[in-house]
């Protein structure tokens, strides 16, 4: 059943998307041109030059991030801390020895943080390959920059727990805490990007966990641009605010 969910919500997010749904509205404006129905080709071809423009110059997509990012305080006040969970997402695959992070390698540097800060907590990575084309195999590849990045920098490896085998939020949260078995007492903190934190509250709550304190990190909004030429940017924020509520609204119909 995980698997089925877990490759429609990938087939589904695919066509979804506001960036395949420009290219529908393109392709369309094609189609009525190419079939000689000039009042459809007309109307469609305005509307994708609306959208691009639109697109290209009001930071929509960052405005749709905002209430995301702003629904948790950031660095929350902290007095014992008994564990630390870091979502996957903030890494690629290592290279040449090295870990590898990319835009959200924040989750990384803020988990670290923490850990100087609270030498005693449980570091729990979790995450496995999030990839279509990896359904049913457990590939454990980001993991690898994972544990590289925290033990390279001093973390000790008796502290570290890695969950490798996750393929999106939901199995985070149950095969994370199926792994750390915390007690009820226990305090952890969650370190995921901060757009992606009501989602991940919600669901690791949903999941069992207890005692949990959000620590969102890697803020996109943060001096957000005004007005201005940035179709790539804007449609990449786009598509991180669209895969959240569409990921809200799934999750909480499936009980996720």
């Amino acid at each position: 059943m995980q698997t089925a969910f877990f490759i429609a919500s990938k087939i589904i997010w695919g066509l979804m998307k506001p960036e395949t749904l420009l290219v529908l509205v393109i392709a369309l404006a094609c189609y009525f041109t190419w079939r000689k129905r000039m009042s459809a080709a007309r109307f469609w071809s305005t509307l994708s030059v609306l959208l691009m423009v639109g697109i290209g110059v009001f930071p929509v997509g960052r405005w749709a991030l905002i209430p995301l990012e702003t629904a948790y305080p950031a660095s929350p006040q902290l007095d014992r801390v008994d564990g630390i969970l870091v979502l996957g997402g903030g890494e690629r695959p290592p290279a040449f020895g090295q870990p590898q992070v990319n835009e959200g390698g924040e989750r990384y540097i803020e988990a670290m943080r923490l850990a100087r800060r609270f030498p005693d907590a449980t570091v729990l990575y979790t995450g496995g390959s999030g990839a279509l084309s990896d359904a049913g195999k457990v590939t454990g590849v980001h993991a690898r920059s994972a544990k590289l990045f925290f033990t390279d920098l001093g973390l000790d490896p008796e502290r570290l727990k890695i969950e490798n085998a996750s393929r999106n939020t939901a199995e985070n949260a149950s095969m994370s805490f199926a792994l750390a078995a915390p007690d009820p007492g226990e305090r952890w903190v969650l370190v995921t990007s901060a757009f992606h934190m009501p989602r991940s509250m919600r669901t690791f709550e949903r999941a069992g966990w207890t005692n949990l304190t959000p620590w969102p990190a890697d803020f996109r909004t943060r001096g957000a641009r005004g007005l201005g030429w940035n179709i790539a940017g804007t449609l990449s924020d786009l598509n991180l605010a669209a895969k959240e509520y569409v990921g809200l609204i799934a999750y909480g119909v499936t009980g996720r």
